[in-house]
Order: C-alpha cells, then sequence, then structure tokens
C-alpha cells in the first residue's frame, strides 16, 4: 500500500517522531545533542514555526511545532538532512541516520495541546534516563526544563505554555509541573502516538462501543483529533493539493508567477528578483514569497537564492504578503484566472 501524503497548513500543529534507523542511537554524546538543538533553534527562527514541546532520547526525539511559513516537511527535511550530514562526518560513519520517513501527527490542538507537551517532557523519565521528576526539572535535554526555568532556548514557547497554567510565571511553574506529576502514573500512551482510529476515537473501548452501536468514525492514522476534526483536516487537505495540483498544471512556476505580480504591481519581474528596499519593490517581492510558498510550496531556501535574500528576510516578506493578500481579499486561483 503507498504511503499516504503529510498533512500540513499554516497553523497545524504537529507531533514528529524521529528515529534512529535500525533502532541505532542518533546522539551519542552531549555534542550531538547540543549540535542537534542549535540547528533546530535556527530552523525554526528561519520558518517562524513554533516549538511547544520536545525531548532527545538515545536513538529517537520527539517534537511537537506549530506550522509556520514552511511546511513541516521542508523543517524536517532540513533538520534531520544537516544534523546527520555533520553526525557522520563527526563520528567518521556513513550512510543513513534516521529512518526513511519520521512520524508526523497532524492533531487537534483544543484537544491534545497540553497533554502532548506533558507526554513529550515526560520521555527522559519513562526512558529511566532521569530517575525521578526532580532531575528532571534540570535535564538539559527536554523542553521541560526550559518551562522550570533551568535552561534558556529562545526559540521554545514558553511563555505560552505556561500562560496557560497562570498568569503570575512563579504560579504557572508550579501548576505546570503538578500537571506533569499527574501523567507520571499514565505510562506510555498509544493513543498519543499511534493507531489511527484507536487514537481518533479515545481508545480501543470507544471503538468497540461506536462499532456495537453501528457508528461509523472518520479516522486517519496521520490525525489525532475528533472525526469532526479528522473529516475538517482531511476535506482542507483536498482543497489545498487540488489547488497546487491546478495551479502546476496550468504551467505556473515561480517565473510564471512573478510575471502575475509584475501586472498587479508594476514591477518587472527582473526587479522583484533581485534585492533591494524600495517600497513597490518590497511589495511586490511579499506578494511573490508569499504566493510562492504557500499556493506552489516551493521552499523558502528556493526562494532565498532566487532572490539573493536571507531566508529570515524571505520569512518577513511572506508574512508581509500574507497581510497584503488579506487587505485585497483575492486568491492567487482567482487573479490568474482574471488575468
Amino acid at each position: 500500500m503507498p504511503r499516504k501524503a503529510r498533512i500540513d497548513a499554516p497553523g497545524a500543529l504537529h507531533h514528529v517522531i524521529a528515529r534512529g534507523i535500525e533502532k541505532r542511537d542518533i546522539f551519542w554524546d552531549d555534542h550531538d545533542r547540543n549540535n542537534f538543538l542549535k540547528r533546530l533553534g535556527t530552523i525554526i527562527d528561519e520558518s517562524d514555526t513554533r516549538c511547544y514541546a520536545w525531548a532527545l532520547l538515545p536513538n529517537h526525539c520527539h517534537l511537537l511545532f506549530k506550522t509556520g511559513l514552511s511546511p513541516i516537511a521542508t523543517v524536517m527535511r532540513r533538520l534531520l538532512t544537516g544534523y546527520a550530514v555533520t553526525f557522520n562526518r563527526r563520528h567518521r560513519r556513513h550512510g543513513h541516520l534516521f529512518q526513511n520517513r519520521y512520524k508526523s501527527i497532524l492533531c487537534q490542538e483544543e484537544v491534545y495541546l497540553k497533554e502532548l507537551v506533558r507526554y513529550i517532557h515526560l520521555n527522559p523519565l519513562r526512558a529511566k534516563i532521569v530517575n525521578d521528576l526532580k532531575q528532571l526539572d534540570t535535564y538539559e535535554f527536554c523542553g521541560h526544563s526550559a518551562l522550570m526555568n533551568r535552561v534558556k532556548h529562545s526559540w521554545q514557547e514558553v511563555n505560552e505554555v505556561l500562560g496557560w497554567f497562570a498568569a503570575k510565571r512563579h504560579q504557572a511553574r508550579e501548576r505546570y509541573r503538578s500537571f506533569v506529576e499527574k501523567g507520571i502514573q499514565q505510562g506510555r500512551r498509544k493513543d498519543l502516538t499511534g493507531g489511527g482510529l484507536l487514537r481518533s476515537a479515545g481508545g480501543w473501548l470507544n471503538v468497540k462501543a461506536l462499532r456495537e452501536a453501528k457508528i461509523f468514525y472518520k479516522s486517519d492514522e496521520r490525525i489525532l483529533g475528533d472525526s469532526d476534526f479528522v473529516e475538517s483536516v482531511l476535506a482542507n487537505a483536498d482543497e489545498q493539493m487540488e489547488r497546487k495540483y491546478a495551479l502546476q498544471a496550468a504551467g505556473l512556476d515561480l517565473d510564471g508567477l512573478a510575471k502575475i505580480v509584475a501586472g498587479i504591481t508594476g514591477v518587472k519581474p527582473s526587479r522583484i528578483f533581485s534585492p533591494g528596499k524600495n517600497r513597490s519593490r518590497v511589495q511586490a517581492r511579499s506578494l511573490l514569497c508569499f504566493w510562492a510558498a504557500r499556493e506552489l510550496g516551493i521552499s523558502l531556501a528556493e526562494l532565498s537564492c532566487r532572490t539573493r535574500i536571507s531566508q529570515s528576510s524571505i520569512s518577513m516578506s511572506v508574512h508581509r504578503g500574507e497581510q497584503i493578500v488579506e487587505r485585497e481579499g483575492r486568491p492567487l486561483n482567482s487573479l490568474r484566472s482574471s488575468g
């Protein structure tokens, strides 16, 4: 059976699990772990991805992301490929480091966000890397220690997570820690990491009850959420894919998109692709970057290469382009059909 395509969209919440090939270790020492975190922080900042939780285990890692300007596939490709290259060079090894396909589960934020933060941050304790919650508080290779104010990571969403528990920081940390402590007895939760229908229905007993009641429950192994959420995500994904392929089938590429933007803004394509802070050129470049990234799926790296500006600047251009499109209220396909 062919693998299903990954589902993603701006603002989507993903629980990502990347494992070493043949269950081998992907982190041999603290140097490796620090290298991974440094690379992770850079990519998160450049792609405007948000990270709510993370944990590094010897042979795998857990990450909880909210998609920003770059698709989750682009973020993970940069992270895993770059890390594998430096790991192999440092340890004088060859070949694949990670399993060919990492696991990515799109999650229903309102229901599962807090549960996933707790579950991911308890991984070092379940794996017996630390002995108890007190040691976990200071374990530097898990996001829990940042929430406990023992380490600092500018790229981790510490303030937002603590804000779910209380307005005052000290009280928020106490309540967060108590919440984590209550999760220790839950052990491994397959409902948060695998088994599409089991996950969507909330466990085997619920699935059995639904079947006995002859209720058909919408499920998908790529999605963690209730039936309505699963159905909504799949419908939206189909709509996005249809639009993307329709634009590509019509022959629209980056150069063709530049011509459309030129027709809207009056800025020549050659000037759109060249650096400069002239207001009209910045506006044109912003529209180009936004539509290229969101509608055509072109990576920030490719846009950076074509425009000869940094990926962080491309990220800001995408933001500006999104604001322009929201003000004008016209999607790319309508512009193309009318132009």
